[in-house]
């Protein structure tokens, strides 16, 4: 029964440790932006992730990168993000695209 208990010891700090190492990595950018229209949204990029994550109206979307010949742009959920060199461009339910800008 001794062994018992040192190995339920040894699960949990191994069930700890991986439980750290799988919680979310620290963001690389965490960016709040304003648009035009009125619209405020917080952009997220995760390293290693060429997903961008998104919290906009009160709902988190998860933005794909979409193939695009200049700037980067991202889609889904319907939304469609295109950052330029001086903002963002964003279009999101039925919405006409707004330019955005750091806040």
């Amino acid at each position: 029964m001794r062994w018992h208990k040192g190995a339920v010891g040894w699960a949990a700090i191994l069930v700890l440790g991986l439980v750290g190492q799988i919680s979310p990595a620290s963001a690389q950018t965490f960016d709040s932006y304003r648009c035009a229209d009125g619209t405020h949204f917080i952009l997220t990029f995760y390293p290693n992730d060429k997903r961008a994550f998104l919290q906009i109206d009160g709902h988190a979307v998860t933005l794909k990168k979409a193939l695009t010949v200049s700037g980067r742009r991202y889609s889904g959920s319907g939304v469609s993000l295109v950052m330029t060199a001086t903002g963002a461009l964003i279009r999101h339910v039925r919405r006409p695209v707004t330019a955005c800008e750091l806040s």
